[in-house]
């Protein structure tokens, strides 16, 4: 990440790097054509630098999204985030998800146990009425094996270029 006063320089392994990206770009195909009749499975990941999310099917990616905090979301305890980028991903993809029974894969256990908390705040109870709209079981997911939602959430596709293989499925 380039800072205000350093120079930015392009080195060998800049190059390398783009190189594999416009390659896999111009030659796999990355995302699927959803099919309504099959499950979706929602993955997520935030961290502190960023909050990434991807729909998919069968292994596929159907569609994904990422973003950088607001100096706001900054803010938000861990726990914050999580329930952040599920709700996002539950209105961004909303009709699709809506109706349907679906999974939510996350790397943060506490979401495990969303709906046993007793004490929360405003923005959790309106975040939770939201959720209970839709029908889906959470599973937890280690994040190193979350990769692609993990590249997404932390941009750092260095080394994630290789989640996906050659038919665009996460490996």
């Amino acid at each position: 990440m380039q800072s205000k006063g350093n120079k930015f320089e392009w080195k060998d392994e800049c190059a390398t790097i783009f190189e594999q990206l416009k390659q896999l770009l111009k030659n796999n195909t990355l995302l699927k054509i959803l099919d309504s009749d099959k499950e979706f499975v929602v993955c997520k990941d935030a961290c502190k630098r960023g909050l990434g999310e991807a729909l998919m099917q069968e292994g596929h990616v159907v569609c994904y999204e990422s973003w950088k905090l607001n100096e706001h979301e900054k803010n938000y305890l861990t726990h914050d985030l999580e329930l952040r980028v599920m709700i996002h991903a539950l209105k961004m993809w909303r009709h699709y998800l809506l109706g349907m029974r679906f999974v939510l894969m996350s790397d943060h256990i506490g979401l495990r146990y969303l709906f046993d908390q007793s004490n929360m705040n405003v923005r959790k109870d309106r975040w939770l009425s939201m959720i209970n709209e839709f029908d889906f079981e959470i599973r937890y997911i280690k994040g190193k094996e979350n990769r692609v939602t993990y590249a997404l959430s932390r941009r750092i596709y260095v080394n994630h270029i290789t989640a996906m293989n050659s038919h665009g499925t996460v490996s």
